[in-house]
């Protein structure tokens, strides 16, 4: 069988909560990280960078630290090694600065140098007596900075488009009720668990790279290109992930060049970025701000919607989430409006960071809504119902399954909603002011195929492979789930190899792709292997005598999916391709997040308590993984909300908070009850298994919920992320 099937036969080990296929080797320390990773007589990296924002180097003194005992190099823009050409986000890079070419200062933390020493301690001293001296630069660094530019996001990606339905200025000034509403957002940093490590080395004309990656093969290609090498002769290994997030999903710019000076001093070259360091050295969410306009009529009935957006972007890329489409296709208003604007600073490129563009868009969509809501003493819930639209109100396409409301029913039932006293203000207990918010959460299905092979030994064990990426949530487990039961083996009988540019390609692990794009490779290749055993799977006492009839020891199939026959889902459209013709359809998944908040009427100390949030994705994998991913979500929605955001020294334009210390993110205390609810979902038409992602649409929503409770609490509206104490009083 292949194809977009209806008809599929139970698979038990399918959506069990099966333990981790990596657990045991996470636990014990034998799962090696790229920075784990032990070569012979390595030399040690450590990176200089930028004290300013902006400016340029007017010299650079290294003699102090060249005399050092143990000191190999020191590479400046003086002396750095050429590459065959720069990094470029057209081809997989997340910036296209390339550092160490010039002397000038386009960010603060930009690479500026790389020393190289005989262990990590001696290159960290060196680093420390290299004399800088700048000529600075007036810097613009957030929204407003004097000298910040606002460009139009659709004048500079030709494939994006604003969109326009109806007449909605009319339709606003006609409208009976209106919320006009500006939201803001500061920027945000992943700060996963595992750094920037990179160990590189050199087999004669290959290159051996140990690197954490989202996507080994596009790391492959980028570094490649980068070094002016054929990929065959590039290989990326990757077995395991500390978190990511989307800060390893792109080509770095400083792999390459480690690898050049690998080359250069025919040696293994071994980095492993400081805490503090990786608030620069890769992407991060940049600071935005979005104004929502919506008219409705006495009833709630939305008559008009604009989404009018302002991101963050650095003088040389060209980054934008634009998630306009994604807040438009909420709500069945007749007439939108959407427009996206960059606005040019002296910052580092944003990029890939967990809903890059769902966690704040829908943050300032589902706070309108509440806004609306209250403004039409009507219940959230119930407004959102009353816009649930049948098809796409941006261009009719028809969602192939929209499990919103039953979301929302099962999360209020499991919540207590029923019990909310709906005046803001109104509801103590004790010295604490306690409110109930809510609001949507979405994610678009984005599947781009993928490719495995998969072995079945006579012996009755099988066997795995796939470039994917383990980067925290299961792959291991969950690829192997679907091989065993296809092929009807206990779990235990299957070995998962992943993370390596020698295996067969797919999807990276970003966009919640992967799996939805990797699983139904594995699924045709095991079904191509049960049709060579006569179309059906025998019984492992049986297998032997199987083999024997066929003659061989193994049966090997590489299988290759190719979702809606090549007509790739991208931001959650696709064309399915029917016997009546093609039919343009809307993918996503959808849940709802509901937050109860208490509030310290004396000393405004906050509290959230509960967190419930209910998702519907498709055919869930693995039922404890899925849980764990979205509690997971639910907590960085949390964080996003009361805790995480880039300070900015308005003198020097700096960032000033690159550590835990002063960058908060929650700890125990601050996270008690966090309940994510599986609602059952079947979607024949998005893959052969029904398979949604699921990684990144739990932080959507929970920002805006957090922030209606707030209100619901205290019956202080507040727009501005992250919500600090000086907000409430």
């Amino acid at each position: 069988m292949s194809g977009h099937e209806t008809a599929l036969r139970e698979l038990p080990l399918i959506g069990r909560g099966h333990a981790r296929y990596d657990g045991r080797a996470k636990v014990t320390g034998r799962a090696q990280f790229a920075a784990d990773v032990v070569v012979a007589d390595p030399i040690h990296a450590f990176l200089l960078l930028s004290t300013i924002p902006r400016g340029r180097i007017d010299r650079i003194k290294t003699d102090r630290a060249l005399v050092l005992p143990g000191v190999i190099d020191i590479l400046t823009h003086e002396n750095a090694p050429a590459l065959a050409a720069p990094v470029s986000q057209a081809a997989g890079s997340a910036t296209n600065h390339q550092p160490l070419i010039d002397p000038d200062i386009v960010f603060d933390g930009q690479v500026i140098g790389v020393v190289l020493a005989e262990n990590f301690e001696t290159a960290r001293e060196a680093a420390a007596l290299v004399d800088i001296h700048y000529v600075k630069q007036p810097a613009a660094v957030t929204l407003d900075s004097p000298g910040a530019v606002t460009e139009r996001w659709s004048e500079i990606n030709q494939n994006f488009e604003d969109l326009e339905v109806g007449d909605a200025e009319k339709a606003l000034a006609e409208a009976p009720v209106t919320i006009d509403a500006t939201y803001h957002m500061q920027s945000q940093v992943h700060n996963a668990m595992e750094p920037f490590p990179t160990t590189v080395l050199w087999d004669g004309d290959d290159l051996i790279v140990h690197e954490p990656s989202q996507y080994v093969v596009g790391l492959q290609r980028g570094v490649a290109r980068q070094l002016g090498i054929d990929p065959s002769r590039v290989r990326i290994i990757s077995p395991y992930i500390g978190g990511g997030f989307g800060s390893k999903l792109s080509l770095t710019p400083r792999t390459a060049i480690l690898a050049a000076l690998a080359r250069k001093h025919r040696r293994p070259v071994k980095l492993v970025a400081t805490r503090s360091q990786g608030f620069t050295l890769s992407t991060y969410r940049g600071e935005s701000r979005h104004r929502i306009r919506l008219g409705a009529t006495p009833d709630g009935k939305l008559t008009a919607f604009a989404h009018e957006a302002w991101e963050m972007c650095s003088r040389f890329g060209a980054y934008a989430s634009a998630s306009t489409d994604l807040t438009a296709d909420m709500y069945a208003a007749p007439s939108i409006l959407t427009r996206v604007n960059i606005v040019r600073t002296d910052r580092t490129t944003p990029g890939f960071m967990r809903g890059p563009g769902e966690m704040p868009y829908m943050f300032a969509l589902e706070t309108a809504m509440d806004e609306l809501a209250y403004r039409l003493e009507m219940d959230p819930v119930e407004l959102r119902r009353l816009n649930e639209p049948a098809r796409s109100p941006i261009d009719g396409s028809r969602f192939t399954s929209r499990s919103l409301v039953k979301c929302f029913d099962e999360a209020a039932e499991r919540f207590g909603w029923r019990n909310r006293n709906p005046v803001p203000g109104a509801n103590r207990d004790g010295d604490w002011l306690v409110g109930y918010g809510c609001a949507a959460a979405t994610f678009p299905c984005f599947n781009y195929g993928g490719s495995a092979t998969v072995t079945l030994l006579r012996s009755g064990r099988a066997r795995v492979e796939t470039a994917a990426s383990e980067i925290g949530t299961g792959a291991y487990t969950a690829l192997g789930q679907v091989a065993a039961e296809l092929l009807d083996l206990p779990i235990e009988n299957v070995e998962v190899l992943l993370g390596d540019s020698l295996l067969p390609p797919t999807a990276p692990a970003g966009g919640s792709m992967q799996t939805a794009s990797t699983v139904p490779a594995i699924r045709l290749a095991c079904e191509r292997i049960v049709s060579r055993l006569g179309n059906r799977m025998p019984a492992l006492a049986d297998l032997g005598a199987a083999f024997d009839r066929l003659g061989t020891l193994s049966i090997q199939e590489t299988a290759q999916y190719a979702a809606f026959d090549g007509k790739n889902a991208n931001g959650g459209r696709a064309v399915l391709s029917t016997p009546d013709g093609d039919e343009p359809i809307a993918i996503a998944s959808y849940g709802a997040q509901f937050v109860e908040v208490r509030i310290n009427a004396r000393t405004k100390e906050l509290r959230v308590p509960r967190l419930v949030g209910a998702f519907a994705a498709g055919r869930i994998l693995n039922e404890r993984m899925a849980l764990a991913q979205y509690r997971g979500g639910m907590v960085w929605g949390l964080s996003s909300a009361l805790f995480e955001g880039l300070a900015i020294d308005p003198i020097q334009s700096r960032v000033t908070n690159t550590n835990f210390e002063e960058y908060a993110i929650p700890v125990n205390a601050d996270v008690q009850m966090v309940e994510a609810i599986l609602v059952p979902e079947e979607d024949h038409e998005v893959n052969p298994l029904g398979v949604k992602g699921i990684g990144e649409i739990g932080i959507v929503g929970v920002a805006a919920a957090v922030s209606n409770a707030i209100f619901h609490a205290t019956g202080k509206r507040l727009r501005d992320l992250p919500i600090t104490l000086d907000k409430l009083f």
